[in-house]
């Protein structure tokens, strides 16, 4: 697929896109995405969440992708989503596919595993169980049936990936934030208001409005309405 030195500006100019190609490479650098709606759902009751966000945030998803050295998702994501984790809609390199099994129930037809793009493939689990042929796996103890974001981005970092996504679920997503284990955040909200659903982000509760994150952010207003909130969670 061909790119014009416009949309290679573009690429590498889009702030966002930037920091993450610019991050030391000395330290993990992690982001994380989350698309929801103006009330703050990802999803209606029932699951249904395609398409809550337009197309310009899922080209920027895509960017975003094509800009780290891994994608993260949880074992919930791929088991109801079933997604590729690759890039489709930009020019770049498919990153490396990374999946988070704490109990070994991903299925070995799950098609980020698929191998036939050469991109490597891992498992983040604390068990023992059969992996597809080149898979990849990051052995962690979990606690209460659960591994900890930290030791995830370390053994990930081990591997000699340096950048990482954290594309989802929602659950995931949280659990990063909540260990204070991301650089950035990236919040797509699309100008559509659900009222009722799946909530996104879900913190622990704190005791005072003084304890709430409050992180710098840059606004960016994407062409077909979505607003794109690039939170930084290290300043």
């Amino acid at each position: 697929m061909s790119q014009s030195s416009t949309d290679k500006a573009r690429d590498v100019t889009f702030a966002p896109i930037a920091r993450i190609l610019s991050a030391p490479r000395d330290r993990p650098f992690v982001v994380a995405q989350l698309g929801q709606s103006l009330d703050g759902r990802i999803a209606i009751e029932s699951g249904e969440s395609k398409w809550i966000n337009g197309h310009a945030a899922l080209v920027h998803v895509h960017r975003v992708r094509a800009a780290v050295d891994a994608v993260v998702v949880g074992v919930g994501t791929v088991a109801a989503d079933d997604p590729h984790l690759n890039v489709r809609h930009v020019a770049g390199r498919n990153p490396a596919r990374v999946v988070i099994d704490p109990n070994g129930r991903l299925p070995d037809t799950a098609r980020c595993l698929a191998g036939d793009d050469g991109c490597r493939r891992i498992v983040v689990r604390a068990v023992a169980a059969p992996l597809p042929k080149g898979v990849e796996e990051v052995r962690l103890q979990s606690e209460n049936g659960r591994l900890s974001p930290a030791a995830i981005v370390d053994g990930l970092y081990q591997l000699g990936l340096r950048s990482m996504l954290i594309e989802g679920g929602a659950h995931t997503v949280s659990a990063f934030l909540a260990a204070g284990a991301l650089d950035r955040l990236h919040v797509l909200v699309a100008p559509v208001i659900l009222g009722s659903g799946k909530p996104g982000l879900q913190l622990p509760p704190i005791a005072r409005l003084s304890d709430a994150h409050r992180p710098n952010a840059d606004i960016h207003v994407l062409e077909d309405g979505d607003v794109l909130f690039d939170c930084d969670l290290r300043s």
